[in-house]
């Protein structure tokens, strides 16, 4: 059975960083595409990256292009979220997903995401 364990987030002033990561087990970097999203009290959950299985192809929401680098680890089975430049507006629980069938035009939607984990706490505020 896939499981995401995610971890390190925390509280950091605006234009502060944090690195989040992701390990799967039941499953492996090199088979399941791994994305992250995000979400807000009172509102929905939305994408922030992706990282394909196959090839490595990255892909970003507008809101966090630039400032966001997500990597990965295959012999770790983990990913990574750097998050730099922190804005207030980046507050929310961020959730790691996983799915080994998406096609292109389904990565940002979370619905399409099998396996998620239980979420870890970004707060952006001085």
């Amino acid at each position: 059975q896939v499981q995401l364990v995610e971890s390190g987030g925390g509280l950091v002033p605006p234009g502060g960083s944090l690195r989040l990561s992701c390990k799967i087990s039941g499953g492996t970097t090199n088979t399941y595409t791994m994305g992250w999203f995000r979400q807000a009290p009172g509102k929905e959950r939305e994408f922030v990256s992706v990282i394909r299985h196959r090839g490595g192809n990255t892909y970003y929401a507008d809101s966090v292009k630039g400032r966001f680098t997500m990597s990965r680890n295959n012999a770790r089975d983990t990913v990574y979220l750097q998050m730099d430049s922190l804005k207030p507006e980046d507050t929310a629980v961020y959730f790691c997903a996983a799915d080994s069938q998406l096609i292109l035009s389904s990565l940002r939607f979370p619905s399409q995401y099998d396996y998620w984990g239980r979420g870890t706490q970004v707060t952006v505020s001085s």
